[in-house]
């Protein structure tokens, strides 16, 4: 903006519009947040009676919460085999649709086609399909089947994204060096994909991570933690309903932070390697 130029009406609207919607979107977060931090005699609403930690000790000490921690760890094995697996099978999914075979567009299609079927039904799907072959449900057969038909078609998608953009002459010139297809894969192709693949698995953790609707009819007899957190919204009246949700949040950033300083340590990495 050049000096002394006055702003007009449209550029405080905007930012009026703006700072409404951060605040819609971060409010309540920012309110469990903060309710998660009340003192023993606290409740689940304002004002604050003291600022204490006594209801993240609560959640570890307390039985009254359900199993807060296998829950939490069946979560996080099922993002992780859910990153491992979304994030391969994208990877070389999304190189075999480079090239035009017979099927690819309904193939496509199917693929991604689980994105807009809710998520409850599909799960009573599966559910039905592995009683009708025999197969107990569990929540890491049948779960991860369900995490799947969500996390993969994000997966896939962003990698056609990322191949956009790819340019092939570094792998062609790999092949003109007498790289074999293997070689040029590992040496090539993958480093050059990595930022986009780390974007492919904070996905595929992420969003297995607080998978519920999916996952209602498919874990059998052990339930993942957003399960266990809907159990406790209708049995719990305390503020430790706001710990565990601080504390999952607090992971997820974490999880994310992780990702962005990947990608930057690679990037910066690259740029040292062309400098030299």
């Amino acid at each position: 903006m050049a000096q002394g130029q006055k702003r007009g009406p449209g550029f405080y609207l905007l930012a009026a519009f703006f700072t409404l919607f951060v605040i819609f979107l971060y409010g309540p977060m920012l309110m469990i947040f903060i309710l998660s931090f009340q003192g023993t005699t606290g409740g689940l609403t304002l004002p604050m009676r003291g600022v204490s930690v006594h209801w993240f000790g609560d959640l570890l000490t307390s039985t009254r919460y359900g199993d807060l921690g296998g829950g939490l760890t069946r979560s996080i094995l099922l993002g992780l085999l859910a990153l491992v697996l979304t994030t391969v099978i994208s990877l070389f999914a999304g190189l075999a649709f480079r090239r035009r075979f017979v099927g690819a567009g309904p193939l496509f299609y199917l693929s991604i086609i689980s994105l807009v079927v809710p998520g409850i039904l599909l799960g009573l799907g599966i559910s039905q399909m592995f009683q009708l072959l025999g197969l107990r449900l569990s929540w890491l057969t049948s779960g991860l089947v369900a995490h799947l038909t969500w996390t993969l078609p994000f997966g896939l998608l962003i990698m056609f994204a990322v191949l956009n953009r790819f340019d092939t002459s570094w792998e062609e010139a790999a092949r003109d060096a007498g790289a074999r297809a293997w070689a040029t894969l590992r040496l090539v192709t993958i480093p050059i994909l990595f930022p986009g693949l780390i974007a492919v698995a904070l996905f595929g953790f992420t969003l297995s991570y607080d998978e519920m609707p999916r996952t209602l009819l498919t874990v059998g007899g052990k339930n993942t933690l957003p399960i266990e957190i809907s159990n406790m919204t209708m049995t719990v009246t305390t503020p430790a309903l706001y710990a565990i949700g601080t504390l999952t949040s607090a992971l997820s950033f974490a999880v994310i932070a992780i990702s962005f300083i990947s990608i930057a340590v690679i990037q910066k990495r690259r740029e040292r390697r062309a400098e030299d």
